[in-house]
C-alpha cells in the first residue's frame, strides 16, 4: 500500500488550469521531491496533499484512505513551511510542544518527544530562546521539530531552504537528508531548486505547466531524461541540445550536427541504428565534453574533437568551456587547470556512451 497516491489530480482556478491530470503513488518511507519552475503547479499540488486546497477533480489518498473531504488536522500529516511559521511571543520549547497542548497530549508524552526531537536535532541549548533569538537555519530546526513530534504518515515539505543564504541551505539539505535517514519516514519535499532534488530525493517529480513530465530516479533523471524539458530543467549547466542527422555507416552509426564546413560527425552507440535516416535532437551532458586527454574508460564509445572556444569560465572546482559543435552552441566541463583562451582552437574527448536522442517534434526522448 502505497503511502500517498495522487489519481489524475485537477485544479482550476477561474478559467485557468494550474494541474492538468497529476498522478503520483509514493512509497512508504520514499523521500519524493517535487521541483519545477515557478508558476508549475508544485505548490499547489502539495496543498492540496495537506487539504489547504482542494481538487477541482480527481483524489488523494494517505495510508490506503481518501482525504478528499477530511480536514487538515486529520490527515495525520505534518508540514514545514517556508516562513518557519513560529510563534515570536513563545520558546522554542513552547513552539514544539503547542500542538500537542491543543490535542490534549499528557504531559509526561510531551516532554518524551521535546526530548527526543530536541536531541535529534541538536537543538537543547536553544529550548528556552524565542524565534528572534535564532539564526535562520536555527529557526528551520525549530519548525522541522514542531512537525517532527507528531510523528505522522506524511511529512511536506513546502521549499523549506529558499530563505537561507547558499552557505545554509547546503547544510540543512545535509541535515534533512540524514534525518530522513535516521527516522525512515515518508517525505514529499517541494522545491525549484533541481540541486536539492537531485542530492536529497529517492525519486523525483519534474513538473512543467501542471503536468508531470518525469517520476524516477534521480540517475534516471539525469542520464535518461523523459522530454526535452526535462533535459534541460535539470542539471547545472543543462543538457547540451543539437539538432542532428543519424546516419547508418559502414563504420557504424554517426550522427551529423551542423552543415557544410561546419559539420560534425559523432560516432553514436549501437542502439541509435533503428534512428538511422532520421533528424533528431541530440542531448549531451556537459560532463560528457571534456578536456582532450580525458578517458572515460576503456568501453566508451567515445571520440575526439577539435572545436572554437568562446570562453572559459573557472569555478574553482572545475572550468566550464562554452564552444561550437557543428556550429551550434554547448558547454563542456573540463578539469580546474584547463583554461583555454577565447577565440583558440582546443581539442576535446566526448563520452558518447550516456547521448540521448529525442524526438524534435514531440520532444520525447527516443534512445
Amino acid at each position: 500500500m502505497a503511502a500517498l497516491a495522487i489519481r489524475d489530480v485537477r485544479k482550476r482556478f477561474g478559467t485557468t488550469e494550474v494541474l492538468k491530470g497529476v498522478g503520483l503513488e509514493i512509497e512508504n518511507g520514499e523521500f519524493t521531491v517535487i521541483v519545477g519552475p515557478s508558476g508549475c503547479g508544485k505548490s499547489t499540488l502539495l496543498n492540496i496533499i495537506a487539504g489547504l486546497e482542494k481538487p477541482t477533480s480527481g483524489t488523494v489518498e494517505i495510508g490506503g484512505r481518501i482525504v478528499d473531504d477530511v480536514a487538515p488536522k486529520d490527515r495525520d500529516i505534518a508540514m514545514v513551511f517556508q516562513s518557519y511559521a513560529l510563534y515570536p511571543s513563545m520558546t522554542v520549547r513552547q513552539n514544539i510542544v503547542f500542538g500537542m497542548e491543543c490535542r490534549n497530549v499528557p504531559k509526561p508524552q510531551r516532554a518524551e518527544a521535546l526530548a527526543r526531537v530536541a536531541r535529534l536535532l541538536q537543538i537543547e541549548p536553544l529550548l528556552d530562546r524565542k524565534p528572534a533569538q535564532l539564526s535562520g537555519g536555527q529557526r528551520q530546526r525549530v519548525a522541522m521539530g514542531r512537525a517532527l513530534v507528531r510523528d505522522p504518515l506524511l511529512f511536506l515539505f513546502d521549499e523549506p531552504l529558499s530563505n537561507l543564504d547558499a552557505k545554509l541551505r547546503v547544510e540543512m539539505r545535509m541535515e534533512i537528508k540524514q534525518l530522513h535517514h535516521r527516522i525512515g519516514s515518508t517525505m514529499v519535499y517541494v522545491t525549484h531548486d533541481q540541486i536539492e532534488a537531485m542530492t536529497m530525493a529517492t525519486r523525483i517529480a519534474v513538473m512543467h505547466q501542471g503536468e508531470v513530465q518525469q517520476f524516477a530516479d534521480p540517475d534516471t533523471v539525469y542520464n535518461r531524461p523523459a522530454n526535452l524539458f526535462v533535459a534541460g530543467f535539470m542539471g547545472a549547466p543543462p543538457m547540451n541540445i543539437f539538432s542532428a542527422r543519424v546516419e547508418a555507416t559502414p563504420n557504424g552509426v554517426q550522427a551529423t550536427i551542423g552543415q557544410g564546413e561546419n559539420a560534425v560527425a559523432l560516432a553514436l552507440p549501437d542502439t541509435c541504428k533503428p534512428h538511422a535516416g532520421r533528424a533528431v535532437m541530440l542531448g549531451l551532458r556537459p560532463d560528457c565534453i571534456a578536456e582532450e586527454h580525458r578517458r572515460f574508460g576503456a568501453d566508451a564509445a567515445g571520440l575526439t574533437i577539435e572545436a572554437p572556444v568562446e570562453m572559459s569560465e573557472p569555478t574553482g572546482a572545475e572550468t566550464i568551456v562554452v564552444l561550437r559543435i557543428g556550429g551550434e552552441r554547448a558547454l563542456a566541463r573540463v578539469s580546474p587547470d584547463t583554461r583555454p583562451a577565447a577565440g583558440s582552437r582546443a581539442r576535446f574527448s566526448l563520452d558518447m556512451r550516456r547521448v540521448c536522442l529525442f524526438d524534435p517534434g514531440t520532444g520525447m526522448l527516443i534512445a
